[in-house]
């Protein structure tokens, strides 16, 4: 796994596609938390709560979740656009070790690169707005569970790149399960309704970034409930990857 693991990170790296997907995650975090951060504190009757203006900072996540799933998807189908999935498959033909590898190199590189923008978001959102106190622990939090919820985001996208094999319909999907289907979501009406809109992918998914709950589910548990969902798309392409030609 070593030698996949090093092959995986070779081709992340010098893949053009990833260095500028990383770059507008970042630039999408700092900077909306910049621009949100000074709207709220010229907007603000007096000081900003520091909770809020650490939600604030993190306002670019939402956006930001796009930019990393598109991502997961250009890891696996930029291969199968190109035909390097032919080759990548000789080397290592054992298909699942393959996509384990993907996957490995993938969270490793996110969690470091949306950690950092994340934490520097709450530092330049902080600044900026100057509540008159933060606590420490929240800021760790919150940086984690931004960091932790891109990185899922952008697992999604490898799963349904995984799974469609074509990028803009893979993109697309995305867009759709991550950002337009749960907004359509919260319309239902009545209790079942609700329920469904609790439990539907990034609404479940983005409690663990505000750290708060709904009426059915915690920051921890809504996190899980959107691993589920994102384990469904990353399971079932690599079923389809095992049984379908490259």
């Amino acid at each position: 796994m070593i030698d996949i693991f090093r092959s995986e990170w070779t081709k992340i790296r010098s893949v053009r596609s990833t260095v500028w997907t990383l770059t507008v995650t970042a630039v999408l975090v700092l900077g909306l938390s910049a621009l949100i951060s000074a709207s709220a504190k010229n907007m603000a009757d007096g000081p900003v709560p520091g909770d809020q203006a650490i939600m604030l900072s993190l306002t670019g996540t939402m956006l930001a979740s796009l930019s990393m799933a598109t991502l997961g998807v250009l890891v696996i189908s930029s291969e199968y656009r190109t035909g390097g999935i032919r080759t990548s498959l000789m080397a290592v033909p054992r298909r699942t070790s393959l996509l384990a590898g993907k996957i490995v190199v993938f969270v490793a590189v996110s969690l470091i690169v949306c950690g950092v923008a994340s934490a520097g978001a709450i530092g330049v959102g902080v600044a900026i707005s100057q509540p008159p106190s933060t606590e420490l622990g929240e800021v760790a939090r919150a940086s984690l569970g931004s960091a932790l919820y891109l990185t899922a985001c952008g697992l999604f996208g490898l799963g349904l790149g995984t799974l469609i094999r074509h990028t803009p319909g893979a993109i697309v999907s995305a867009i759709a399960l991550i950002m337009v289907l749960p907004t359509m979501a919260n319309q239902f009406p009545g209790e079942w309704g609700r329920t469904v809109a609790e439990y539907f992918t990034t609404n479940a998914g983005l409690l663990v970034v505000s750290g708060q709950s709904n009426a059915s589910l915690g920051p921890w548990s809504g996190f899980a409930v959107y691993l589920a969902w994102v384990a469904v798309a990353v399971i079932s392409g690599a079923v389809l990857m095992r049984r379908r030609d490259a």
